[in-house]
């Protein structure tokens, strides 16, 4: 099969990026509502917005349809340009706000950012004002870039809206490939910039197949299969990749964070169960609560619990149990967590009517209370803290880590 039979027959469809597009705009729009002030948020939905009016409008049946409410043929080819020339410009205007920041160079991001705006405004309006030159009366529903790649002033639109296309695909690559390479980048953003950095590419290889064509035609042959074929797939996986690539550091930190509270809402399962059997009853139940709701009352439950309870825990205990732990050959940070949790467990266990021991009066309350995460998993194994608890009370256990 040949290059253009084999992508005809593999052709992707102008309404899937822009699907995914309108899913990337819903996942970010209650951040950027709520938001509303913040640059960096409004020009990632004015950019997935444009991405996907770029594929909406491309799409043959709706150039066809605008086509015919305006009863201007082609005029959708100015249209769909001054799409993607802004989209290209907010393109550049996002990767300077967002890696220089809202404090980072000011005065050398905003003359950027009035030098964007100027030449790609200068190039939408010279976009129209060739079209309304040319003389382009055959409507062409998805080869209009080839066909009338010969004709006065509607040729030199496309091809400056194919150059403003490649410059600014080369500028973000650049941006992107330098920002990448900076040390101390969150794991998430560096591959959202791979992302960006791959979309970018393959929109390069889009003008790159444009222009192919284009030439061609100047040249007198028909490579149009590249305009009107390969263009349009690789211009979609580009999109998709570019969208990706702007959520998924919001996305992938989100939920980096939700599964870091729930982690810890979970480590605290062991000394919450321990402490309620203290206390008689558990925390109610709320079905809405939040979790970073849920983590805060466990933990002010462990707290208000541990704090009377730290009154009765003897201080030599703790001591003693530091030192059979290192004896066992746990690190000093696991002894402290294995010897506050032999602590608790006694002091739970000799009840509300015993004393502190010889060396009670004196355990640090609150370095307790600080370390409720670490005392938690240290419960989770009872082995460990048998065998703390047996060495000191001078037996010996080997070490089961």
């Amino acid at each position: 099969m040949t290059p253009p039979v084999l992508l005809c027959e593999f052709s992707v469809s102008f309404w899937i990026p822009a699907a995914v597009l309108v899913a990337a705009l819903a996942i970010k729009l209650p951040t950027i509502i709520r938001l509303w002030r913040d640059p960096l948020l409004r020009t990632v939905g004015t950019l997935l917005l444009l991405a996907c009016a770029v594929f909406v409008f491309s799409a043959p049946s709706t150039v066809a349809l605008v086509n015919r409410l305006t009863g201007v043929p082609n005029i959708s080819a100015p249209w769909c340009y001054s799409l993607i020339t802004a989209l290209c410009a907010n393109g550049l205007l996002l990767l300077m706000t967002w890696r220089n920041g809202p404090c980072g160079r000011p005065a050398g991001t905003r003359r950027a950012r009035r030098w964007v705006l100027s030449v790609y405004s200068g190039v939408i309006v010279a976009l129209w004002v060739l079209f309304a030159l040319a003389d382009a009366p055959v409507e062409r529903l998805r080869d209009l870039d080839t066909y009338y790649a010969n004709t006065p002033f509607i040729r030199e639109g496309i091809l400056l809206y194919l150059l403003a296309h490649a410059v600014a695909c080369l500028v973000s690559s650049r941006l992107i490939r330098a920002w990448v390479r900076l040390p101390g980048l969150d794991a998430w953003l560096r591959r959202g910039l791979r992302l960006l950095g791959a979309g970018y590419a393959l929109d390069l290889a889009y003008s790159a197949a444009k222009l192919t064509a284009v030439g061609a035609r100047w040249a007198g042959r028909n490579a149009d299969w590249l305009s009107t074929d390969l263009a349009p797939a690789v211009a979609a996986v580009a999109a998709i990749l570019v969208a990706a690539g702007f959520v998924l550091p919001h996305a992938g930190q989100y939920l980096r964070d939700r599964w870091r509270v729930r982690l810890a809402h979970c480590e605290l399962r062991p000394l919450y169960r321990l402490l309620r059997s203290v206390s008689g009853a558990g925390l109610p139940f709320v079905l809405r609560a939040t979790p970073e709701l849920r983590l805060t009352r466990r933990e002010t439950f462990i707290r208000d619990v541990l704090l009377p309870l730290a009154r009765r825990i003897d201080a030599g205990l703790c001591g003693r149990a530091y030192d059979a732990a290192l004896g066992l050959g746990h690190p000093p940070e696991r002894a402290r967590a294995l010897a506050a949790a032999v602590c608790v467990l006694d002091a739970v266990e000799t009840g509300s009517g015993a004393r502190p021991g010889p060396g009670g009066g004196g355990a640090d309350t609150a370095g307790l209370l600080r370390e409720i995460g670490a005392v938690s998993r240290a419960l989770r194994k009872p082995a460990d803290i048998e065998a703390v608890r047996a060495r000191v009370a001078g037996g010996r256990v080997e070490t089961r880590v």
